[in-house]
């Protein structure tokens, strides 16, 4: 019989108890959680930022949740060798030239955001609509693309008449029910590994899909969800650079040793699994710690929008913004379709 897997929360917990290459530090998680607080505090953390990104629909948008979908079906694997061009679509790099693709493609007229078009997409065409700005650079793990469209789009159609906007209203309001119907329905959203003896999650890409339906619409309507609790940070390679920074994390000797040689992990691999489920743990941390203080000393703060969600968001953005700064923290390199 297969093993249930835990849900991200305890697989964080289970798998840094069980660590040897990682060690957290109860002092950067204090450092992190003073930044959050000051964050919110100013408004840099804040639910409405998803919608004033340029690039992300607005919540009024009718393709808005379809795109979404589609967005984070392809939401993998952009980083580059060191000695690589980066992947630029319209200037923009990683995620963000992701959307620009896909933004591009919609004014040249392809129906992207359509399941009957996408399960059916060829490669020439993923490749027109992934070219790079140099026109030369491509996308990585561009068939794995190919496959994850038809692998969706196909799902859709069969179950769900050809709209994730079903799979949302299934949920019932519900973002743990969301969570289970995307790994469950669709196979490369299975963010999962084996770790001492135990079937753990990541669900990376899942729970981001989870995550950008809520802030797109604002915590309101399709994006209104009872139990957000459940849905932790979206374990990546760049989130942890932060944490590194920030004192939170810490790797050991053999882990840094394998990190600064630019190695390729496996997915699954277990320094790749305990670097990504202390990620989870570390931001579950810092959100109780920043629920408990405003609780205790900023009462008139709303604590409506403090979630794993915008912690995350937060910390990305810190990463982007401070990219040369961080340059000296190696990150984890992985070919996978789930982050």
């Amino acid at each position: 019989m297969t093993q249930v897997p835990l849900l991200p929360r305890e697989s964080g917990e289970f798998i840094v108890k069980n660590a040897q290459y990682i060690k957290i530090k109860p002092e950067g998680i204090e450092n992190l959680t003073k930044e959050i607080i000051k964050g919110i505090q100013e408004k840099r953390i804040d639910v409405n930022n998803f919608s004033q990104h340029d690039l992300h629909p607005k919540p009024t948008d009718d393709f808005a949740l379809e795109w979404i979908f589609v967005v984070d079906t392809l939401n993998f694997c952009f980083w580059t060798p060191a000695d690589y061009t980066k992947y630029k679509v319209m200037g923009h790099t990683g995620y963000f030239a992701l959307c620009a693709a896909l933004n591009r493609a919609m004014k040249e007229g392809l129906d992207i955001t359509n399941a009957e078009y996408y399960s059916k997409i060829t490669l020439e065409t993923v490749k027109h609509i992934f070219r790079s700005d140099d026109g030369e650079t491509m996308v990585p793990l561009l068939e794995k693309r190919l496959q994850c469209f038809h692998e969706v789009g196909n799902r859709l159609l069969e179950k769900w008449q050809g709209k994730f906007e079903n799979v949302v209203k299934a949920a019932e309001g519900s973002a743990l029910n969301l969570l289970k119907l995307i790994v469950q329905e669709f196979p490369c959203f299975r963010d999962e590994a084996d770790f001492c003896g135990q079937r753990v999650s990541i669900y990376k890409r899942a729970q981001i899909l989870v995550g950008d339906v809520w802030a797109c619409f604002r915590g309101e309507g399709m994006g209104s969800f009872k139990d957000l609790y459940h849905i932790t940070m979206f374990a990546d390679y760049r989130v942890p650079q932060v944490l590194v920074h920030f004192g939170s994390l810490e790797y050991n000797e053999e882990l840094a040793k394998v990190l600064k040689s630019d190695q390729l992990l496996k997915n699954g691999d277990p320094m790749e699994v305990e670097i990504r489920g202390a990620s989870i743990y570390i931001v579950e941390q810092v959100k109780d710690k920043v629920l408990q203080e405003l609780k205790e000393k900023h009462p008139a703060v709303s604590k409506d929008h403090v979630n794993s969600i915008l912690i995350d968001h937060f910390l990305w953005d810190y990463r982007r913004q401070h990219a040369s700064e961080l340059e000296y923290i190696p990150f984890h390199k992985v070919l996978s379709v789930y982050y």
